[in-house]
């Protein structure tokens, strides 16, 4: 995978002015990016024709904590370089494998959403999408933690004047976040559990389109980085999901 620089100067505007000659190009910057996220290889083993390592790693880390890379995020989903369509929305989540080297940071230093399940460490990924393409919004949360109060978290944020449908799986069936999805002015579509004393009907060839959320999980873990998280903290991980949104937008 190459970006290529007819992708680039869909985003290039977005980019941010150095106030100074900067050692590497934007252009140049975001293919090291995509190269490490792509195949999760460790900083110091950036081939140098992406320059210098340490210079990459730098400014990524700069770019994380002061708020850049979500800013051109948000701008590209403005802009609809990512398309929000909210005519229907899945909410789901998946379990991300947590390698050592991602744990043992300190409290102190940040966030860091990791915790104990039958699969070992492991770190889970909020998200609610607009299509198998396009992410909507998204958290991070441990990976023993229960689906329905993250499910919550997600919903507050977002909301419907055209009773649009939100598609959920049986983990968000409870009666306190099919309320809150519709008061928010969401038609929701889950099924209710098999032990339900007082089941529903739901739209079963509409909530065949819940397949979509699992098709975009299935995109962006295509980047071995976001597959497998080996960074400590959660403002890191989350930019690196960013921009694997970002740059599965562009390959579009």
């Amino acid at each position: 995978m190459k970006l290529t620089k007819k992708q680039y100067q869909k985003i290039e505007h977005l980019m941010p002015i150095p106030r100074k000659p900067p050692k590497i190009s934007n252009y140049q910057f975001l293919c090291a990016l995509l190269y490490i996220i792509e195949n999760g290889c460790k900083w110091r083993a950036l081939p140098k024709k992406y320059g210098k390592w340490h210079t990459i790693y730098m400014k990524f880390n700069r770019w994380s904590k002061n708020g850049t890379i979500q800013k051109i995020f948000e701008e590209m989903q403005n802009l609809n370089i990512i398309d929000i369509r909210t005519d229907t929305l899945c909410i789901d989540s998946t379990s991300i494998k947590v390698h050592p080297d991602a744990a043992g940071v300190r409290k102190s230093n940040g966030k860091q959403s990791i915790g104990r399940s039958k699969g070992g460490l492991t770190t889970k990924l909020h998200l609610c999408c607009a299509s198998e393409r396009y992410a909507f919004v998204f958290h991070l949360s441990a990976g023993n933690c229960h689906d329905a109060p993250q499910g919550r978290k997600l919903i507050e944020t977002i909301y419907s004047e055209d009773n649009h449908a939100l598609l959920m799986d049986r983990a968000y069936e409870d009666n306190k976040t099919r309320a809150l999805a519709e008061e928010h002015g969401f038609y929701v579509v889950v099924p209710p559990k098999k032990n339900r004393k007082d089941p529903w009907e739901y739209d079963k060839e509409l909530y065949k389109e819940r397949n979509q959320i699992e098709r975009y999980f299935l995109r962006i873990k295509r980047f071995r980085k976001v597959f497998t998280r080996y960074d400590k903290l959660d403002s890191i991980f989350l930019s690196v999901i960013m921009l694997a949104m970002i740059f599965d937008a562009l390959f579009m």
